[in-house]
């Protein structure tokens, strides 16, 4: 029977050692993956632990889900499903990623563990640029002192001409018909064809060139990372060969800096999988290495599809006319007579 410890072991494996081991390892500094990430927005920093955040070491373990990002549905799919442990790939703050209450009481009421590792985990494969259609000539996961600010330089595969050869790529392996045919059928489903989702709406796009533009030498960028127009310039001198930018995982919009730098450098310009395909590019390969490492424990992937819907269609009729009686008794009107008590107390006071 495997235990949290060995799926503890399995990730240090598979990061090659890259696990927090103890305590020390947090707080002494010296531990490359433990990062501080902070945008100085008050109280709001995060500390990566790679490793194990949450839970018993010797706790038994049959069933692990592997996902993105924590959320309060992922841990009410767990204890609904016996999930024993999630690995999540992205950093778990308290509350913020636990339904806004405190992590050992939620998690502890269905016995999950929970691990992360995201910094850990980065530049271990060459599948992000694989599926996007080059092969990496040169990697960096901190690209100008930047933890997290990664690059890739590749050369483009054989078959992978020009950037319509990157679009058709990305649609094959990332299944954007099946994605579509989903789309479709909640729409059905809900009878209202305005629903949009995630996947569907964020597919790959070409902001600077034409499907029939040659592709030979790319600079594969994640602009969410703090990947600039000034590092754009510094990785074209070093690499004067290359033809392409690729921004991935996050987006940018055709006015953007990164757009236009690259349109100076004479080069072309493609947008291709959003963070919401990570889940295959990364989680899918992690979750197969946890179920070669530990065959006696069943592996699933937690998947979200996140849609947005016309307020007027959203639910059912009643709980719209629920949420309405609700907005306009207990919220709106509520605004309303607390302003007339302090313009009423104002004049007392007077």
């Amino acid at each position: 029977m495997a235990k949290v410890r060995d799926v503890l072991e399995a990730l240090d494996r598979i990061t090659g050692g890259r696990c927090v081991k103890d305590t020390e390892d947090i707080y002494s500094g010296s531990h490359k993956f433990v990062i501080r990430k902070s945008s100085d927005v008050p109280g709001k920093a995060c500390l990566e632990t790679p490793g194990l955040v949450c839970g018993d070491p010797e706790a038994e373990v049959n069933k692990i889900a592997v996902t993105m990002t924590l959320t309060e549905c992922n841990i009410e799919l767990a204890g609904a499903t016996g999930v024993d442990a999630i690995i999540a790939h992205h950093p778990v703050a308290e509350a913020a990623n636990t339904g806004g209450v405190t992590m050992r009481t939620y998690l502890g009421l269905y016995g999950v563990a929970v691990f992360e590792l995201h910094e850990a985990f980065h530049g271990l494969h060459p599948g992000i640029a694989f599926i996007h259609g080059h092969q990496a000539i040169h990697a960096d996961i901190a690209f100008g002192g930047v933890p997290g600010n990664i690059l890739f330089v590749g050369r483009a595969l054989k078959g992978v001409n020009t950037l319509g050869d990157i679009i058709g790529r990305l649609d094959y392996f990332m299944g954007m018909d099946e994605e579509k045919r989903m789309l479709m059928a909640e729409r059905g489903a809900r009878g209202c064809d305005a629903i949009v989702e995630t996947n569907v709406a964020t597919g790959g796009r070409i902001l600077v060139g034409t499907k029939e533009s040659t592709v030979g030498t790319i600079i594969h960028i994640f602009p969410h990372t703090g990947f600039t127009a000034e590092h754009l310039a510094q990785v074209k001198s070093r690499f004067p060969e290359a033809d392409t930018v690729l921004a991935s995982i996050s987006r940018v919009n055709a006015d953007h800096p990164l757009v236009a730098k690259a349109e100076e450098l004479g080069m072309n310009f493609i947008v291709g999988n959003s963070h919401a395909m990570e889940i295959l590019e990364n989680g899918m390969p992690l979750a197969i290495a946890l179920q070669i490492l530990l065959p006696e424990v069943e592996v699933v992937l937690f998947r979200e599809r996140i849609t947005a819907t016309p307020l007027t269609m959203a639910g059912t009729p009643a709980i719209r006319e629920y949420a309405r009686d609700i907005a306009q008794q207990y919220l709106v009107n509520r605004a309303a007579d607390d302003a007339k008590e302090v313009k009423r107390r104002a004049g007392t006071a007077g």
